[in-house]
Parts: C-alpha cells; sequence; structure tokens
C-alpha cells in the first residue's frame, strides 16, 4: 500500500506552505473587521477559502478535491491560523443556499459572506421551542410583497453582531406543524426586530454572544424565501447537517495547541508533557481526533460521491463536541491552579482562551441538538430502533 501524496500534491503543499509564509496574519482575534476580511479574500484569490464555491458567486471555482482539502487544514492547522471563518454565514447558511436559494440569493449573498462582510445569525430556537424546533410559533402573515414577522427567537448566537438572520418562521397557521414553516433572510436592522443580550457563565470570555431576539410585525420581502413558501422544514435540515458538521470542525487545530501548551507550561522546569499522566491523556485525545478527522474525510467522500452518509453522519456532532470539551479540560488540569484565571488576571494564559474554550465547548455539548437528543436520533433514524415510548395520557 503507497501511502504518499505524490509529486503534484507534494508541490501543492509546498504552495500553501508558501503562502502562509509570506501572508498569514498576526492575532486575528485582535484584527479589525477589515483586516479579517482582507484576509478572508486572500485566501480565496489564492483558492484556499470558497474553492468549489462557482466564481459567479464569488468562489474560486476550483473542481473538489479530497486530497487538496486535506493539505490545506493540515498547513493552516501547522501555521496555526484559520483557514475561512467557522462563523454561521459560510459554514450553515452559504452550503443552503447553494442547495436551494434562487439565483439572485445566491449572487446576493454568497460572495459577502465568504468574505466577512455580512454577517449571518441563526433564527431557530424559541422558548418554546428548542429540542422539538418543529412547534416554533413565530408567525409570518403575508402583506401584499411582504411579510409580517411577529414573535421570538432565542439562544441567537451573535445576533447583536449580525447585519442578517436565517429564520424559521410559521407561515401557513392551518398546516401541520412541519409543513407550515419558511425559511427567511431577515435584516437585523429592520425596523421592530430587537435583540437583548443574555448573559451566561461564559462573561464576556466567549467566542461569540447569545440573545435573544423579538419580532413586532418586522417587514421583509417575499423574495427572501430560501426555496418554497411552505417547505423551510426541509431546508432547515440542510442547515441543521452543515450545523452538525461544522460544530465538529477543526479538533486537529485544538489538539495542536493543546500539544504546544503542554510543551510550554512546566512545573519546577519539566515541561507538563514530560508528566506520564499528562502525556498518556494527551496519546488518548490524539487517537479520537484522528479517528473523527478520517470519520470527517469519509463523509465528504460521500458528500463528492452525492452518497448518504446514514449513521456515519449522525454520530459526528455528538462525539466531537466532547471531545472538544475534553481537550479543553486536559489544558485547565495542567494549567493547574492558573487554569482558573482569566479576565485579564495578571498570571492568565493566553487571554483566557482555554477558559472560554472550555465553556463554549461545553454549551456545544447542549447547542446544535443536545447529546441526549443526539443519541435518541442516532438510535431511530441510524439504528432503526424503536422510538422510546411516550407517558400514557391520563
Amino acid at each position: 500500500m503507497d501511502l504518499e501524496y505524490g509529486a503534484e500534491y507534494d508541490a501543492f503543499r509546498e504552495e500553501v506552505r508558501a503562502f502562509l509564509e509570506a501572508h498569514k496574519p498576526g492575532n486575528l482575534a485582535e484584527a479589525s473587521a477589515e483586516d479579517r476580511s482582507a484576509w478572508l479574500t486572500k485566501q480565496i484569490e489564492h483558492g484556499y477559502w470558497a474553492r468549489t464555491i462557482p466564481t459567479e458567486y464569488g468562489g474560486y471555482g476550483a473542481e473538489p478535491n479530497l486530497l487538496h482539502t486535506i493539505i490545506m487544514d493540515e498547513e493552516f492547522n501547522r501555521a496555526g491560523t484559520l483557514r475561512g471563518t467557522p462563523s454561521q454565514g459560510p459554514s450553515m447558511l452559504v452550503p443552503t443556499l447553494l442547495e436551494h436559494g434562487t439565483e439572485e440569493q445566491k449572487r446576493r449573498w454568497i460572495g459577502p459572506t465568504m468574505r466577512g462582510e455580512v454577517i449571518w445569525c441563526q433564527g431557530y430556537s424559541e422558548p418554546g421551542a428548542g429540542s422539538d424546533l418543529a412547534s416554533l410559533q413565530t408567525r409570518a402573515v403575508a402583506d401584499g410583497d411582504d411579510f409580517l414577522i411577529s414573535g421570538q427567537k432565542i439562544w441567537t448566537s451573535t445576533a447583536d453582531k449580525s447585519q442578517m438572520m436565517f429564520a424559521l418562521v410559521r407561515t401557513e397557521a392551518d398546516a401541520p406543524k412541519h409543513a407550515g414553516i419558511s425559511y427567511l433572510l431577515v435584516p437585523v436592522d429592520s425596523p421592530g426586530l430587537e435583540v437583548r443580550p443574555l448573559r451566561t457563565m461564559a462573561g464576556d470570555l466567549g467566542p461569540s454572544s447569545f440573545n435573544q431576539v423579538f419580532f413586532d410585525e418586522v417587514r421583509v420581502p417575499r423574495s427572501n424565501v430560501v426555496g418554497r413558501r411552505g417547505e423551510g422544514w426541509k431546508i432547515a435540515n440542510t442547515t441543521l447537517k452543515h450545523e452538525r458538521n461544522s460544530l465538529s470542525s477543526n479538533a486537529e487545530g485544538t489538539w495542536m495547541r493543546l500539544a504546544k501548551l503542554m510543551r510550554d507550561e512546566t512545573m519546577n522546569g519539566v515541561p507538563a508533557i514530560a508528566s506520564p499522566v499528562y502525556r498518556d491523556r494527551l496519546m488518548q485525545l490524539q487517537a479520537r481526533m484522528l479517528s473523527m478527522k478520517y470519520h470527517a474525510l469519509r463523509m465528504l467522500t460521500c458528500a463528492l460521491k452525492e452518497e448518504p452518509p446514514g449513521v456515519a453522519g449522525l454520530v459526528a456532532k455528538l462525539e466531537n463536541c466532547q471531545l472538544s470539551f475534553d481537550m479543553a479540560a486536559l489544558a485547565l488540569d495542567v494549567m493547574g491552579e492558573l487554569g482558573a484565571l482569566y479576565d485579564h488576571a495578571k498570571y492568565e494564559r493566553a487571554r483566557g482562551h482555554w477558559q472560554a474554550h472550555s465553556m463554549f465547548a461545553l454549551g456545544l455539548i447542549i447547542g446544535g441538538g443536545t447529546a441526549q437528543i443526539q443519541k435518541n436520533i442516532i438510535a431511530e433514524r441510524g439504528l432503526g430502533m424503536p422510538r422510546e415510548p411516550k407517558p400514557a395520557k391520563a
């Protein structure tokens, strides 16, 4: 068995590595929005981001190539910088628009979204519609060429920083609950739309903020419906599929950052990685990370071949969210008592990165479908087991 990539791919790896050596930015967390957008645009121009998105929609227009994807991810991880951005627009909305959007929607939104010029949030969950999302009550009533939206969304990540929202609303009041939903694109600055931040245990540490959003007859053009009116549930499941994949992304980059921490963090002059206990935990996490990395490549192969991944696609979110939390737990243990410090304390490490990562990863075990719900989905839809019996009615 020949495991070498071959001369063509070795040359591509050198090309990517040379690009990063020449153009890798500094600390993106402290960069301006314009600088982050410029970095994404440069990646697109060289084909390292939006690589397979058609040029007419603002992408690079290359043919899908699994080994190119592997090499790009490996080299960006090795350089310690992100390939693209993990935000909701590129990872969730863009693939949904490519599959279901109109030509005008694709041309208008995909390019600016991939360049980071338009930030999106997801309007799905409601106070009474979390795991049972189809019971949502936010309504959109037709009014000429527009809809008037009234209702409430909750746990809306980054709504306070976004210009646009992709939202599920009930447009057919008399239809069965799964059949009466539409998928709408909503400007966040619309009159009647109010965003209220929610305080969480992560405080200001978290990489994204949670909000509740209120709609009071918010006017949105009917042309902002993605797909057909009333078919939003089908389209929403396309987005959810990509959301679960995005929540499980870049475990390799996180592991590499953890390994660096263990080489740098010392006790009495001895690196933490020299401890047999910590090193054993790191190796166990590496095995899980590599397992999920190749599992993700298996699903990418299915996507390129247009084959359904089956149960393989259902386990990724469950396993990777737990893996991400376990990596953060080891990082905090390695730092000892300093692992409890954040908010710019004197001996804080890496601006509180691992504390924030730990709390955010714990939230993702719940967000995007709780671990318990994921296990039910795997059992029922993936393994064909009978549904959990409901309590008998009185």
